[in-house]
C-alpha cells in the first residue's frame, strides 16, 4: 500500500513484540512465532521502500533477552544468521543500507562474520537505511557513551565546557541516524523496554494490540495516520 501523507515521518522505529504470544495462541512453539515475525519484517521493509521512508529501525533482540531459555536464544541466533545469508543480496538489490546496532561481541562467531559481510556489501547503498537492534540496550549504549566522553576529557581531547547534546550524540551507536520521529510498539504492551532512550526524546509514540506477526501495511498506515494528526511542538 502506497500512501501519500504530509508530515511523513522520516525515521520510524518499531518494537516488534508479540511473536511468542501469537504462537502460543495457535498452540505452536515460540520459534514458529519468530519465523512468522520475519514475514512482518519483510512487509515493513517493503512498506518503507514504497513510501520513501528514509530510516527504519527494528528492535530484534535486547540485552535483557539473554534471560530467555537457552533453546529460544539459540534458535533466534541461528534464525538471524540464516536470514542475513538469505536476504543480503536482496537488500543490496533494492539499494538498502543495513546496519546492526548493539554489542556484537557476545554473538556467536558465524553470526558476527555474516553481519560484517552484510554491512560491507550494503555500505555504499543510498536508499532505505535499515537498522536492526541486536543485543542492544538504550541504557547500555548511553553508559558506553558516558565512558567515551569521560575518556576524551581525561585525555584532554574534550573540554567539559564544550560538552553539548550533539557532542554526546556523536559517541552513541546511533550517531549516524536522525532522531526518531515515530516509535511503534506492537503486542499490546505500553512500555519502551530500553529501546533508543536518547533518540526518542521527542518521538511520537504509537501502541497497538496487534501481535507482530499480524502487522501489515494496513497496520502501518494506521500508525502513520495517527502520526499525521499529532502536532509536534518539541517543548514549545
Amino acid at each position: 500500500m502506497n500512501i501519500k501523507i504530509r508530515n511523513f515521518p522520516s525515521h520510524i522505529a518499531i518494537i516488534m513484540d508479540g511473536n511468542g504470544r501469537w504462537a502460543k495462541k495457535r498452540g505452536k512453539p515460540k520459534i514458529f512465532g519468530h519465523q512468522e515475525g520475519i514475514k512482518a519484517v519483510y512487509r515493513s521493509i517493503q512498506f518503507a521502500l514504497f513510501n520513501n521512508i528514509e530510516v527504519l529501525t527494528l528492535y530484534a533482540f535486547s540485552n535483557e533477552n539473554w534471560k530467555r531459555s537457552s533453546i529460544e536464544v539459540r534458535n533466534l541466533m541461528f534464525l538471524f544468521e540464516k536470514i542475513l545469508k538469505k536476504d543480503v543480496l536482496n537488500l543490496n538489490k533494492y539499494n538498502i543500507k543495513l546496519k546492526i546496532l548493539g554489542n556484537k561481541k557476545k554473538l556467536h562467531s558465524a553470526l558476527q562474520k555474516q553481519i560484517k559481510i552484510s554491512e560491507l556489501l550494503t555500505s555504499k547503498n543510498k536508499g532505505l537505511k535499515l537498522n536492526i537492534a541486536l543485543n542492544y540496550g538504550g541504557r547500555q549504549d548511553i553508559l558506553r557513551g558516558v565512558k567515551n566522553i569521560v575518556n576524551k576529557i581525561f585525555l584532554g581531547k574534550l573540554d567539559i565546557s564544550d560538552l553539548q547534546e550533539d557532542t554526546f550524540s556523536s559517541v552513541l551507536s546511533t550517531k549516524f541516524l536522525p532522531p526518531v520521529d515515530l516509535l511503534i510498539r506492537t503486542g499490546g504492551n505500553i512500555r519502551i523496554s530500553n529501546f533508543l532512550l536518547w533518540e526518542i526524546a521527542y518521538s511520537e509514540l504509537y501502541f497497538t494490540d496487534i501481535f507482530w506477526p499480524d502487522f501489515n501495511s494496513r497496520s502501518f498506515t494506521k500508525a502513520i495516520n495517527q502520526f499525521k494528526k499529532r502536532k509536534r511542538n518539541f517543548g514549545k
